[in-house]
């Protein structure tokens, strides 16, 4: 049972409060232009501050015409294959695509049907958690985020390897396969352990099946009847490819890289990828879809009504509906502007699983506010590029028909992301970039030291 008073140990006594105040200090919004210092690593336009050179994804959100930038569909390569080809081509082939794409973000091209065979032999046989490894650390003290459990079964994974330190590219690319491997066995053990122990519900512990896809084992560990179907995985696979890589400027592989300059160890630097994740300003966005979505029923009695589906869209924007933070989530992306391709390719088959769950009219709802919301706000807000629907919008509505609890979202980010970011760490240490130290500028007026006793 959850408990409704925090423990002394989590207590805000009134001393830190007031003390609080004291951090509350500002840098004058001025001295941001002044220095020409990049909000979030991005320019006015949304496009990015070039902080490295990575070869395993690129996005493209815009041509050049003329010398002047001009906005153009979204395509995301990864190394150098268009995702919407890779798509197309497991789905032709009526396959499972997320080993494909890992084996193509590590080693830099698609593999052959042997090649694919042995690396999916290989996330097989490291899908097996060290001797108790679920009963003396996963069981307990099980915590209610899904992400803290990952990063903290992450971290102890170290205590078992005993090359942990070593950083080379084989014994790293080791332990990079056996984390991809790992991710959905952690992710919903943890889980499995968090209804258990804190919401009082039945333990069901299925071990991973060796000859199904992560997909389809996320699915099977994670329902007590291990039943799904195949449409079911399919997306859920496709939703794996498309979170699996997004180039190195998004906070988590960015951090990947950091960390990894360091000279730190794999497990160090994935759990920092994994918290840098678990911001809601990354990674927890499809659950605010979900969450709005929820809010906009509730408040919106007839869904073919637009009317009433704009005019709570405006309110959304005005900060007087759901959170109040003046946000349409799902809509808006950093660098797409015309169209995301992540979600292009979701919303093709997002309609297939709708049908088979019996919530058309649900989707139908997704669409006309996908619709709507593009126009309402082009209206009311000042934007320097187009605004269109970026994966969250249609992921978390594939997760809430796939039955998975909202705590799952960000940690299924993470089991497909593992993938990239693997790839990122080995491209850092090959390469040797050496970004740790990041240039900030000291803007602070000059004081003079004051003895103790001379101090106000």
């Amino acid at each position: 049972m959850v408990k409704d008073m925090p423990n002394k140990f989590s207590e805000v006594t009134p001393e830190i409060r007031e003390l609080s105040k004291k951090c509350e200090r500002k840098i004058e919004e001025d001295l941001f232009t002044k220095y020409d210092v990049k909000r979030g690593l991005r320019k006015r336009n949304g496009e990015g501050v070039l902080a490295g050179l990575t070869d395993i994804s690129m996005i493209q959100s815009y041509t050049m015409v003329d010398r002047e930038i001009v906005p153009c569909d979204g395509k995301l390569y990864y190394r150098g294959i268009d995702i919407e080809d890779i798509v197309k081509g497991f789905i032709s082939e009526d396959r499972f695509g997320f080993e494909e794409t890992a084996y193509l973000l590590l080693f830099g091209n698609l593999p052959n049907e042997k090649e694919l065979n042995q690396f999916k032999g290989m996330l097989s046989e490291y899908r097996q958690l060290p001797t108790n490894f679920v009963r003396d650390i996963i069981m307990k003290a099980p915590s209610r985020d899904m992400m803290n459990t990952l990063s903290r079964s992450v971290l102890t994974l170290f205590s078992y390897d005993d090359y942990a330190s070593d950083i080379s590219v084989p014994n790293v690319l080791r332990q990079s396969i056996q984390l991809i491997a790992l991710f959905p066995v952690l992710a919903v053990y943890g889980y499995q352990a968090y209804a258990h122990y804190e919401r009082g519900e039945s333990l069901f512990i299925h071990l991973p099946q060796e000859n199904l896809s992560a997909a389809e084992n996320i699915l099977y560990l994670l329902r007590p009847d291990s039943q799904y179907t195949k449409l079911e995985a399919k997306l859920l696979d496709m939703a794996l490819v498309l979170h699996a890589e997004h180039g190195g400027g998004n906070n988590s592989t960015f951090t990947t890289h950091v960390v990894s300059s360091s000279g730190t160890d794999t497990y160090s630097a994935i759990a920092a990828a994994l918290c840098s994740l678990k911001g809601p300003k990354h990674g927890g966005a499809n659950i605010k879809v979900v969450q709005m979505f929820d809010d906009l029923k509730a408040n919106v009695s007839d869904w073919s009504d637009e009317d009433q589906i704009r005019e709570y869209l405006l309110k959304l924007l005005h900060k007087e509906a759901f959170d109040k933070a003046g946000l349409i989530y799902g809509l808006g992306h950093a660098v797409y502007s015309i169209s995301d391709p992540r979600s292009k390719i979701l919303s093709r088959f997002v309609k297939q699983l709708s049908e088979e769950k019996g919530r058309e009219d649900e989707y139908n709802l997704y669409t006309t506010v996908e619709r709507l919301a593009k126009e309402v706000i082009a209206k009311e807000r000042k934007i320097y590029k187009g605004v269109s629907a970026n994966i969250d919008f249609y992921s978390g509505f594939i997760y809430s028909m796939l039955g998975l609890p909202h705590e799952l979202y960000t940690p299924i980010f993470a089991i497909a992301r593992i993938a990239g970011w693997s790839a990122h760490r080995m491209e850092e240490i090959v390469n040797g970039n050496r970004i740790i130290r990041p240039a900030y500028k000291g803007v602070a007026p000059r004081r003079p030291y004051i003895p103790i006793n001379e101090r106000d």
